[in-house]
């Protein structure tokens, strides 16, 4: 596999990203407020997430790797590449059930619906209520960073 260089994405290049999220991850769209980081191969995007500013508080978002490089670390290398972002503000994800370990692996830990503050409770909720089977875990400085 060639290097992967991991980065906060150039605004200009929201585009590009974009078309990743269209095909790989429909419900996912980047968006000019969130601050959003790659990992690239070979200048091609191979990975992406998004931090969302609620208020006092960001909601990590649209992580995506695409298939033929999942399994492979490159999301626990670009959340550690991003820690500067999460440690600006307290740092929420809404994981997938299956990624929760992936998410625990890199500093999150799984917290209870109701510990969530009132700006991003309710959109767990209306999540959850759609059918998507989430985890609310939150970013939780620790020595391996």
């Amino acid at each position: 596999m060639n290097e992967i260089i991991y980065r906060q994405l150039d605004p200009i290049r929201l585009p590009v990203v974009n078309k990743i999220y269209k095909d790989f991850y429909p419900a996912g769209k980047a968006k000019r407020d969130e601050s959003i980081w790659v990992a690239e191969s070979n200048n091609s995007i191979v990975a992406s997430v998004r931090f969302k500013s609620i208020d006092d508080v960001q909601l990590l978002t649209g992580m995506l790797v695409i298939p033929e490089y999942r399994l492979k670390g490159i999301a626990n290398e670009l959340i550690k590449a991003s820690h500067s972002q999460i440690m600006q503000k307290t740092c929420y994800c809404f994981a997938f059930q299956e990624l929760e370990k992936l998410y625990q692996k890199s500093g999150f830990v799984t917290i209870e619906a109701e510990a969530l503050p009132n700006n991003i409770k309710q959109r767990f909720f209306r999540y959850a209520n759609s059918g998507k089977h989430l985890i609310p875990m939150l970013f939780i400085e620790d020595s391996h960073w």
